[in-house]
């Protein structure tokens, strides 16, 4: 499946080449069958080739393939931004732009937050994951692979350490550090935003702690700072609500989309407080293909899907599925490489871990293998790549997301 024209940078988790796929099952060119787990990276929360998404791409294809919003505005894109508006749940009125990618997002609103209040400095968080752009590169958690080789990165940005329950730094700890960073790092006068996700993708599904998240929005709201929340991974159902920031208690002021806005079609959107979106003159936000005819009617089948029904019970029976088998697990002791199970909802991560507590990454490349072999494809995570994200579509089928934790517990249990 490799080709000397591609480059080899790009690290490949699973050396397959695929065909073809429908809901949660994808076929590679030689015909084998794999249930998948990883859903496109968070992207395909109602799996492959959902038909009513493939037939909104067709009609839509048949009117108009493309026109750049910007130099003349098309109907999809502003039924789609109208449709966001009502769809995300805070209470303020919603404005909002269309990206290619949660990366482009992450761009532009640090461009926003920058022309709303004059400032430039940017506070994230460890484990965090925004991007490999340039600029939302320094915005991660984490240096390798990401900040390798790449010299100086825009600036500046600060990190702190991110509460959870599932990584066992708690609301106190981070808001010592807080304290600490304005006390010794920069002037608060000099920030102008926090970037957060309410639940950590990269770092193997860590969920924020809500009290921290309140304690954060009341800060920015003293002092001035744009809170921005990344639902890029954790939105449109992942949690088994429409967002995961609802959870926490909180209304961000900037939201980033992205992943599985579109049903596999690259888009994303920031959206948020019209006076921040409208603060840049004219022609600051924009993009060729942002916001494409054909992406956005993909978008408006997702969410003709993505009803607050369907969601909870989307996600209450992966949840249920997922926590049980993972229950059962461990009272039978399949493995002793068997760490916690991390997240919220159906987004969770199944941790690889030795006795100590120390990270089975070892273990953990040999179940990637083991699964793939068995016809399961996963995705790892985490700082030391020790914890499997579950990221099977929303829609997957009781009987194939049972065959599909089948599979695992038989790897598990080879592990060696």
């Amino acid at each position: 499946m490799s080709s000397d024209t591609i480059s080899q940078s790009i690290s490949i988790v699973h050396p397959v080449s695929l065909s073809h796929g429908r809901n949660a099952e994808v076929w590679d060119t030689d015909g084998k069958r794999y249930i998948d787990f990883v859903g496109g990276i968070g992207v395909l929360n109602l799996g492959h080739c959902h038909p009513r998404i493939v037939e909104a791409i067709r009609e839509q294809a048949t009117r108009l393939t493309h026109y750049a919003f910007n130099a003349a505005p098309h109907a999809p894109y502003i039924e789609l931004i109208e449709r966001l508006a009502a769809f995300v749940p805070v209470e303020y009125p919603v404005s909002g732009m269309l990206t290619n990618s949660g990366a482009e997002a992450a761009e532009n609103a640090l461009k926003i937050v920058r022309g709303a209040t004059g400032r430039t400095a940017v506070v994230a968080f460890d484990g965090a994951f925004h991007g490999r752009t340039l600029a939302t590169l320094n915005l991660n958690g984490k240096v390798a692979p990401y900040k390798q080789k790449v010299g100086v990165l825009p600036g500046p940005v600060y990190h702190l350490p991110y509460p959870s329950q599932d990584n066992g730094v708690t609301c106190t700890e981070a808001l010592k550090a807080m304290d600490r960073l304005f006390s010794v790092e920069i002037d608060v006068n000099d920030v102008a935003c926090f970037i957060i996700e309410p639940v950590q993708g990269e770092a193997g599904f860590l969920a924020l702690d809500a009290s921290f998240a309140q304690a954060l929005r009341q800060f920015c709201d003293d002092k001035g700072i744009v809170l921005i929340v990344d639902e890029i991974q954790s939105g449109f159902g992942r949690t088994g609500q429409r967002f995961a920031f609802s959870r926490l208690g909180i209304e961000p002021d900037l939201i980033l989309l992205g992943k599985s806005i579109a049903g596999g079609v690259p888009l994303g959107a920031v959206v948020g407080r019209k006076a921040l979106l409208d603060n840049l003159p004219k022609g600051g936000l924009g993009g060729t293909y942002s916001g494409n005819p054909i992406a956005c009617a993909a978008a408006l089948a997702t969410l003709d899907e993505m009803t607050d029904a369907n969601l909870q019970a989307w996600g209450a029976q992966q949840e249920e599925a997922i926590v049980s088998r993972y229950e059962s697990w461990r009272g039978h002791g399949v493995t002793p490489y068997l760490g916690r199970l991390t997240g919220v909802g159906a987004m969770r991560g199944l941790e690889l871990a030795h006795a100590d507590g120390t990270p089975a990454s070892a273990q953990l490349t040999q179940l990637l293998a083991l699964a793939r072999e068995a016809g399961l494809l996963l995705m790892p995570s985490g700082k030391s790549r020790h914890i499997i994200r579950l990221l099977a579509p929303l829609t997957t089928e009781a009987a194939v997301l049972e065959e599909g934790l089948d599979i695992l517990e038989a790897c598990l249990v080879r592990l060696a």
